[in-house]
């Protein structure tokens, strides 16, 4: 087939957008924490970016989208990329664009677990970790879901990761912050945001990012890239207000309340973005909005320290989103009916393979968090914590 350039350029365009997620997740978390340990989070994101680059050239893209080995997981045909063409291939666009598309995503996914180990993690085990998590939990759910995999034959729907990117990472933190344990006076002391500037200008990058994230997920330049543009964007305006609203009830409209809740909304539309209609996707949205804020106020009762709130966002706004995208799945959209229009068994799939998702993710981080930290120690000692990470492990200040 002949090269489609405005596609090709489109997904090139795209991966440059997702991209941009990951350094903005560092100064979105960087923001959030103590002024000790700035520089931390987001050494950690550009980190993962550069060690993500190299595992997805070597054997990540082959364990994912290689062919299927049980419903599993992909076999090591396009080992170093082997057969990855950049010419086009069978849709219009290169092989070799799709592959780091797809890089990107995987970079993202797990710098959002960061959130998990904000402020006393191990960089040398971290590294460990990431390649690890990659390895054993991330490749095998992009196989699942978009690899030929056991849920796209079961007729999973997943427009750009709910289950891939934003349950995984939402439960991962959790299991991660369930080993690591709490932060030296979670509890005791105010752990306060050192610059919300910061933050926002990382929120910013995410809203900024996601246009290619969702409708570049579409692979193609057509109606449902424009309705996946559109609800996406809706959908984060629909989270910020709700969020925004809710937390004024019991306070002020903070600037991190709309942000978290445009997050929110963004998150809970991916696996929907082309699938739901731009009214449908105000519903989503908004309700992310305040579900993700009760799960946060859920976390802070529970004196749970998952730091930053990946489970309450990414975590549960996925899991909604995924659940939503087999309710209001439309014909007329995306091509695919949900529960609204009388397709129940969507709805079961979506459910059910979301469900088997956060287990799978759950326990497999708990299991590689309990054995790095047996054996490497997964965070800082106590006078290492008090004095930063940034001074102990990097040897910088912000």
């Amino acid at each position: 087939m002949a090269l489609d350039t405005g596609v090709t350029t489109w997904l090139m365009v795209s991966a440059i957008l997702v991209m941009l997620m990951t350094p903005g997740v560092g100064f979105f978390y960087g923001g959030l924490v103590r002024k000790k340990n700035f520089i931390s989070m987001i050494a950690l994101s550009f980190m993962i970016l550069a060690l993500v680059s190299i595992h997805w050239v070597l054997i990540g893209y082959s364990l994912a989208f290689g062919p299927d080995i049980g419903g599993f997981i992909g076999n090591l045909n396009y080992l170093g990329l082997n057969g990855v063409s950049a010419d086009a291939g069978s849709a219009g666009y290169p092989p070799l664009i799709y592959m780091i598309f797809q890089l990107f995503f995987a970079a993202v996914t797990i710098t959002i677990v960061t959130s998990a180990v904000a402020e006393r993690i191990k960089f040398s085990s971290f590294i460990i970790f990431v390649l690890v998590w990659l390895t054993l939990v991330y490749c095998p759910l992009a196989h699942w879901a978009w690899g030929g995999g056991w849920a796209s034959k079961l007729g999973l729907i997943d427009f750009a990761g709910g289950t891939v990117v934003e349950i995984s990472s939402g439960f991962g933190a959790l299991a991660l912050a369930l080993v690591i344990k709490k932060r030296a006076g979670f509890g005791e002391h105010a752990l306060e945001p050192h610059n919300i500037p910061m933050a926002l200008l990382g929120a910013t990058l995410l809203w900024f990012g996601w246009f290619g994230f969702n409708a570049g997920s579409a692979l193609a330049v057509n109606g449902v890239t424009t309705n996946a543009f559109v609800t996406t964007n809706t959908a984060a305006a629909a989270g910020a207000l709700a969020w925004m609203f809710a937390s004024w009830y019991h306070g002020k409209p903070s600037s991190l309340s709309m942000v978290s809740g445009a997050i929110a909304g963004m998150v809970a539309i991916t696996p929907a973005a082309g699938f739901v209609t731009p009214m449908v996707s105000i519903l989503i949205g908004a309700v992310a909005g305040v579900l993700c804020y009760g799960m946060m106020l859920l976390r802070v009762r529970k004196r749970c320290d998952e730091s930053l709130d990946a489970w309450a966002i990414h975590g549960m706004g996925g899991l909604w989103g995924t659940v939503a995208t087999g309710i209001f799945a439309a014909a007329a959209i995306g091509g695919f009916t949900g529960l609204a229009e009388g397709n129940a068994h969507q709805f079961v799939v979506n459910t059910a393979c979301a469900v088997a998702v956060m287990v799978f993710v759950f326990v497999m981080t708990y299991c590689i968090g309990f054995v790095i930290d047996r054996t490497l120690g997964m965070r800082v000692t106590e006078d290492e914590e008090y004095v930063g990470l940034d001074i102990c492990q990097h040897g910088e200040r912000a």
